[in-house]
């Protein structure tokens, strides 16, 4: 085996598992409103979000188009650079993603990803090296553009749907209107994680392409292969499966109290503007714009609270995605190009490996799983213990009664934790 094919090899792995901590970073996007509401139970959501975003993955591959073309001048390099850009850039953003997981904080993986990329670019070519502006394409017209319009858009439309369906249903029986959105919001999820699949998945499936054509085994003007559309929906499909419980449980408990009609609301906005995005190849951030739904839902519905400084954290998170990621891409190519060559490349991945188990056992000292997700946002901290029952049945008591008291207010216990680990 060639040197050049396995930096290839290691460039395709680093992707497919920067789509695994994709899949698990941004479940929350489709399932954290249908498990704060109990319209699906937790484990039930997250294996139905990464069966859809298998599905949505094939649905088109016009973000996948726009990522492998649109960020790196290629008439400004091209092999073994190239890789070695791809391969630093990848590592920003699956650094970032685990952090910001870390945190409990919704930052967007797609800027994760841009960002890792235009630093690595910028530290091997200069600033000329990064499409910055191409008409309708580029850095500031693909990615920024949209993620400064993207939640405010959202956060607008949330607000009007959530004001009309609460003015539609006003008068009805409380019980029965919070029984029927628990019903809708299953279908709304589902599109979202349906959406989620077609405009995520795409962006890992650009990269790997843009490695390709580095390789030579590609050029930019053949189609996408059918193996990478495959393996990365496997990735995400699998990393969503996973479930990011520390960021479903901030975008379902921490940013507003969600009752059933505001995430049936919030959802099917999402899940409208994703689609859109995606149909006209617009590598959209899912993240910002299910956050923009979710406060617009709060915004829209009388009487509710909007925790304004959780919204500020992640805001700051949206801000420096880019940029820091973008200088961790940009050290993770002054490392492998200090050193050079293939060795270079394996001290990058070990560093990778190494920061990735750190976190992850970092992670362990507060667990947030399937069991205390649902906890009230400002409950004490307890640990998760294992023998803590969550079967998702009968101890879910789900029956709108006196014991699970689900008036939609802000009274809402969900007594099925002890409390967040």
């Amino acid at each position: 085996m060639s040197a050049e094919l396995l930096v290839l090899l290691i460039v395709v792995c680093t992707a497919l598992a920067f789509d695994f901590t994709n899949g698990f970073h941004d479940t929350a996007n489709a399932m954290a409103t249908s498990i704060a509401t109990g319209a699906l139970p937790p484990r039930t959501a997250v294996l139905l979000s990464g069966a859809l975003n298998l599905v949505g993955a094939f649905l088109s591959v016009a973000v996948a188009a726009t990522v492998a073309e649109g960020i790196v001048d290629l008439s400004e390099v091209s092999g073994r650079a190239l890789l070695d850009i791809v391969f630093a850039g990848l590592v920003g953003g699956i650094l970032w993603n685990l952090f910001t997981w870390l945190l409990g904080l919704p930052s967007s993986s797609s800027h994760a990803l841009f960002g890792g990329i235009i630093g690595s670019t910028i530290a091997a070519l200069g600033w000329h090296g990064v499409i910055w502006t191409a008409g309708s394409k580029g850095v500031l017209a693909k990615i920024i553009v949209p993620a400064v319009l993207s939640p405010v858009v959202a956060a607008l439309v949330a607000s009007i749907a959530s004001w009309v369906v609460y003015r539609i249903t006003r008068g009805t029986n409380e019980k029965t209107v919070s029984r029927g959105f628990r019903i809708g919001q299953i279908g709304t999820a589902s599109l979202v994680s349906l959406a989620h699949g077609t405009n995520d998945a795409q962006k890992t499936m650009g990269i790997i392409f843009l490695a390709l054509i580095a390789h030579g085994s590609a050029k930019a003007s053949d189609p996408l292969p059918l193996w990478v559309i495959v393996s990365c929906a496997i990735a995400m499909a699998a990393g969503t499966c996973l479930g990011g419980w520390r960021i479903i449980r901030t975008l379902g408990r921490g940013l507003v109290d969600i009752a059933p009609p505001q995430g049936f609301a919030a959802e099917s906005t999402s899940a409208a503007i994703i689609l859109t995005s995606a149909h006209f190849g617009l590598p959209l951030s899912t993240t910002q714009v299910v956050t923009g739904s979710i406060l617009g839902s709060g915004i829209g519905r009388p009487g509710a609270e909007v925790r304004w400084g959780v919204l500020g954290r992640m805001v700051v998170a949206w801000v420096l995605t880019l940029p820091l990621a973008g200088v961790v891409g940009a050290i993770c190519w002054a490392i492998l190009h200090g050193i050079g060559g293939t060795i270079g490349v394996l001290v990058v991945l070990a560093l990778l490996i190494a920061m990735a188990a750190l976190i992850w056992f970092r992670s362990k000292r507060a667990v947030v799983n399937s069991r205390n997700v649902t906890d009230e946002w400002d409950a004490p901290a307890t640990p998760a213990t294992p023998n803590h029952r969550n079967d998702d049945t009968a101890v879910h008591r789900n029956d709108d009664t006196a014991v699970h008291r689900n008036d939609d207010t802000a009274v809402h216990r969900n007594d099925d934790t002890v409390g967040i680990g």
